[in-house]
């Protein structure tokens, strides 16, 4: 599904990402690994077309798409949640998941909210006319999440959905995430310093200076590799 190789990203005459080879195969839950500053964050943006690469190929779903534009991007069926959320805070809740659709490939006349986001995230539904900007960072979250959805992705990319997080949401995004995953055949990208929600992965990458140097089932990650790469 994504593909990415060889990958050599700038910031000015910064080099950030170095020759990155990385896949997302169909259903599947890939984690990006880490500690802060080593490039976990441009990688997404890059993937979005939010950066461009200097070398270095990415294809989804077959086709090269260096220089599609983010716009274009979602619509080929790739979702994403930025770190910070951006949700619109004066838009309501219901206002805000509307938005989603606009990443669809055919626009539909129905401006309806399905179930399964309901089912998901039990807490929108309460809060349909409630402003964004007033809900929890949690809640804040799971509306994140939800709005990406609406565009029916085939690729969800998540930029540490649990930063900032209280324990009891995390759980219920992790939940969310791994039922998404399993229920929908939507595959995950996400980058994520929990643990826990590490090990709801497949597959893990691990990142250091700009590089990929680890990669493994994550029911096969070790602790050596958690001290190198996620503790503190």
């Amino acid at each position: 599904m994504l593909e990415i190789s060889n990958l050599n990203v700038y910031y000015g005459e910064s080099h950030i990402l170095r020759n990155v080879d990385l896949s997302v195969q169909p259903g599947q839950m890939v984690c990006l690994i880490g500690r802060n500053g080593v490039g976990k964050t441009t990688m997404l943006k890059t993937i979005m077309g939010l950066l461009q690469p200097r070398s270095g190929e990415i294809k989804f779903d077959g086709q090269i798409i260096n220089l599609k534009s983010p716009d274009q991007r979602a619509k080929m069926g790739i979702g994403y949640v930025p770190q910070g959320r951006e949700i619109i805070p004066q838009l309501t809740v219901k206002e805000n998941l509307l938005l989603g659709l606009e990443a669809r490939k055919k626009r539909e006349k129905s401006q309806e909210i399905s179930e399964e986001i309901f089912s998901l995230f039990p807490v929108l539904q309460k809060m349909l006319t409630r402003r964004g900007g007033d809900l929890s960072g949690g809640q804040q979250q799971q509306l994140a999440i939800a709005r990406a959805l609406m565009g029916q992705p085939q690729l969800l990319v998540l930029d540490e959905p649990t930063e900032g997080i209280q324990p009891s949401i995390i759980l219920e995004i992790e939940a969310a995430v791994r039922r998404i995953v399993a229920t929908t055949g939507i595959s995950v990208l996400l980058v994520e310093q929990h643990l826990h929600f590490v090990r709801q992965a497949d597959y893990y990458y691990a990142m250091q200076k700009g590089g990929i140097v680890a990669t493994g089932a994550t029911s096969e990650l070790s602790q050596e590799v958690i001290q190198r790469f996620l503790a503190v």
